[in-house]
């Protein structure tokens, strides 16, 4: 497995899901995690496994991923605590309620632009400079399949805002090329997350992926000996032709 000794690691979304396996995968391969949820309880609680497994605390950063201030602000203290990232992971993502795209109320729809686009950019904007001072910054990001290339009835907000959140990033990693930092994009496929249970709630949960089976990618994503492709990477694609790594 990839090794990040030494490597400071921002997460997002790391109380549940996604998120939290990358926090935990990456605390597990040597990096100093920085956990940022809305829930200081379960932050907590990923902190108690993540001692359990390494002798090491994380960085706790309970807040609302969506107040822009309170961003900007945790890039001062971070830059005052480590000087640099070396990863971040954008896990933090809302599906909202499936309906038809004229069904949304305005404040749902907003909100979910909130979460899914607007605090994508003030991720970057607030992040941007700490990357910078890294070796080899890697940013990686949740993304979408279906919904962001074909559109699909009752996912509207969700999709567009994805789309919307992939067009950012891939300008964003056009514009820093001649820096070290390299980003990467990741449509995870169905996975077992609480997002996944109330889009699906007759599906049996046993029948999709774990969000543990998709640390491997994330480690070999945030190598700094590695260079990340500029496609969106397709986990069920990527598990398919790295079967050992996987296992």
């Amino acid at each position: 497995m990839t090794q990040h000794t030494g490597r400071i690691a921002l997460i997002t979304g790391a109380s549940r899901g996604i998120g939290r396996a990358c926090a935990l995968g990456l605390a597990k391969a040597g990096a100093q995690v920085i956990a940022c949820g809305r829930s200081k309880a379960a932050l907590e609680e990923l902190d108690d496994e993540i001692f359990a497994a390494t002798g090491q605390h994380a960085t706790l950063i309970p807040f609302d991923i969506t107040d822009g201030d309170a961003m900007d602000r945790l890039s001062s203290v971070l830059f005052e605590r480590f000087g640099r990232i070396d990863v971040l992971v954008h896990a933090a993502a809302i599906s909202g309620t499936l309906s038809p795209v004229t069904h949304h109320e305005p404040k749902d729809f907003e909100k979910i632009v909130s979460v899914n686009l607007l605090a994508t950019w003030r991720l970057l904007r607030a992040m941007e400079p700490l990357l910078r001072q890294s070796a080899a910054g890697r940013a990686i990001f949740l993304t979408t399949g279906a919904t962001v290339t074909t559109g699909r009835a009752f996912w509207g907000p969700y999709g567009a805002t994805k789309a919307a959140m992939e067009t950012l990033v891939r300008a964003w990693a056009d514009e820093i090329e001649i820096t070290p930092i390299r980003a990467a994009l990741v449509s995870p496929g169905a996975m077992r997350t609480r997002m996944r249970a109330a889009a699906y709630p007759g599906e049996e949960p046993e029948s999709v992926p774990h969000p543990n089976e998709i640390v491997p990618l994330v480690l070999t994503l945030a190598d700094p000996g590695r260079i990340p492709p500029l496609e969106t990477i397709h986990f069920p694609d990527w598990r398919a032709q790295n079967a050992d790594i996987v296992a």
